[in-house]
């Protein structure tokens, strides 16, 4: 069985936050996955926007995310561009969290023969070098 890479070791530029996603970068310094919630619509979106992707309007909420999910769909890198060149295998994949919203991450701590569509994973964190974290996934315990 191959272990797929964790990607730990690669340097990544931490993201410049904009007006509308510095409470989601502000919050990843503390392992918190927040998500923004209309509460108009009653749905959650992700990625962060300055408006609603249901209605347009402003009026989002932050909200705390439960951090499960499965893998809704995947792709395992086995070449790759700098920086990720020499750090494959690694997985790629959307997870659909519990709050309705798909999330691009990589999958780290499984086996490259264990990674699947339906797979149950938990959120984990990779420290960028100015304090704030990236999300990633993890299988299940």
């Amino acid at each position: 069985m191959t272990q797929l890479n964790n990607t730990t070791e690669v340097v990544r530029d931490p993201p410049a936050p904009r007006s509308f996603s510095k409470a989601f970068w502000d919050a990843t310094r503390e392992k918190r996955l927040l998500l923004q919630y209309d509460p108009r619509n009653k749905r959650y979106q992700f990625i962060p926007r300055p408006t609603s992707i249901y209605d347009g309007r402003r009026q989002l909420e932050w909200r705390e995310a439960s951090g499960r999910g499965e893998i809704f769909s995947f792709l395992i890198a086995s070449h790759a561009n700098p920086p990720f060149r020499g750090h494959t295998p690694f997985a790629i994949a959307l997870v659909t969290l519990e709050e309705g919203v798909n999330i691009m991450a990589n999958i780290v701590n499984c086996e490259l023969d264990k990674v699947r569509i339906g797979l149950p994973v938990k959120l984990s964190w990779l420290a960028l070098a100015n304090g704030a974290n990236l999300p990633t996934f993890e299988p299940l315990d």
